[in-house]
């Protein structure tokens, strides 16, 4: 029953590109047809319950199956897989590639429910379950100059990875709208990339916090390292408990941190940052966010990478801080910038596949390049995009028209290029 419910399933899908399938009894099916930009891809299910783990959730059960070595792939990866399926039903035409059946659905909304809490500890934890698994897989999959784990931004003549982060953290740098002397928080610093770029081109002090002791320790090391000790620290500490300082900050900027903060706690998240910013301050919040309406975390997500996480829809997040009197001033959809983005770290893992083997082993590979494959297929294919949202708590505090974040941005990237 399952086989035969699986290739139904397929065959509603796959129309362009091929699909061979051999099943655990040795029978082949081949859905599609071949169809240029589409993929071919021939796999094997070693086993007869890796159909029913399939329907019983597509994208859960496809990548356990995967990740254990049940689905083996003979011609094309676990890239092609994926986007021959995505591609085939692009949510821009309103596709879907299978919903989980009705009673996992409930239970993952129910323990989407619960993980999505996300207090002081929690949030630690869930941190740590990604961040803190050490930084050498971070050195090899992201670009060495920057270490950004968020969205690049492939601007006009831009070719590498390393090039298209520098041009974000200058497009970032644009709207922040920095003046001599400011003041800059950095929620969610990562390795200390954005804070270090912004000390080292600017007349300001950045202050970085993490829940990453892993990402803590790196960021401290490369701003002595960029010479910028001096004007940059960081700190292991929980963004909420900034405000019992009663310290207030001329720019906030927060990068790929608010996917982690969890639905429940969006309202507390700009509470803080409107009690942090000043009367005068502008903040930049970059975000993956989804293109349609509210949803929820599937099932191999919170299990296997972002426990706790939550993508937000541009409604939910605007909702929030508009009852805190931040003014959404600027919003900026990135449509296809971190599928590119997600490519090159796809790349940069299979280039150090062994490296990545030695250090976990073959099921975390399996597991991380699955993870880097859907996501891709998201923002592809999928629902998925970025934002950055400028917000302001005074109207009169930026220029009147956009203009000045082009010219910044250019003069930003010509100073780049100069040394």
């Amino acid at each position: 029953m399952s086989k035969m419910l699986v290739s139904r399933y397929l065959a509603s899908i796959v129309t362009r590109g091929t699909l061979q399938v051999t099943f655990a009894d040795g029978t082949r099916q081949l859905f599609g047809k071949p169809a240029p930009g589409f993929p071919d891809v021939a796999l094997t299910f070693t086993d007869s319950k890796v159909p029913r783990d399939i329907m019983l959730d597509p994208r859960l059960g496809a990548a356990e199956a995967f990740m254990n070595g049940r689905l083996t792939l003979q011609q094309g990866g676990i890239m092609e897989l994926v986007e021959l399926l995505r591609s085939n039903a692009p949510w821009d035409r309103g596709g879907t590639i299978g919903r989980p059946s009705r009673l996992r659905r409930i239970g993952n909304r129910i323990a989407f429910a619960r993980e999505a809490i996300n207090n002081r500890v929690g949030s630690q934890r869930n941190v740590a379950h990604h961040y803190d698994i050490g930084n050498d897989l971070y050195h090899l999959m992201l670009d060495a100059e920057h270490m950004q784990y968020s969205c690049a931004y492939w601007a006009d003549g831009v070719e590498t990875l390393g090039e298209a982060q520098e041009a974000k953290l200058a497009h970032i740098a644009a709207k922040l709208f920095l003046r001599n002397g400011n003041t800059v928080l950095d929620i969610g610093c990562g390795w200390g990339g954005m804070a270090i770029y912004l000390a080292s081109k600017f007349d300001v002090r950045v202050t970085g916090v993490t829940l990453s002791q892993e990402q803590l320790t790196l960021a401290q090391t490369r701003a002595e390292a960029a010479g910028v000790a001096d004007r940059v620290s960081f700190e292991l500490i929980d963004y909420r408990q900034l405000p019992e300082r009663g310290k207030r900050y001329d720019r906030i900027v927060s990068v790929g941190m608010f996917e982690h903060v969890g639905r429940p706690q969006f309202a507390a998240f700009f509470r803080t940052c409107g009690n942090l910013l000043a009367d005068d301050g502008v903040m930049l919040l970059h975000t993956i966010g989804r293109i349609g309406t509210p949803g929820v975390t599937d099932a191999f997500t919170r299990k296997y990478i972002f426990p706790g996480g939550y993508i937000p829809a541009l409604s939910e997040t605007v909702a929030a801080s508009e009852k805190v009197r931040l003014i959404a001033s600027d919003v900026e959809m990135l449509r296809l910038h971190y599928a590119r983005t997600l490519r090159a770290w796809y790349a940069n893992c299979l280039q150090h596949r062994d490296e990545i083997v030695a250090m976990f082993d073959e099921r975390f590979f399996r597991m991380w390049t699955f993870y880097l494959a859907g996501a891709t297929s998201s923002f592809e294919n999928g629902g998925m995009c970025n934002y950055q949202i400028q917000y302001c708590r005074d109207r009169r505090v930026l220029p009147l028209t956009r203009d000045y974040m082009a010219e910044a941005e250019a003069s930003f990237r010509m100073r780049g290029d100069a040394g």
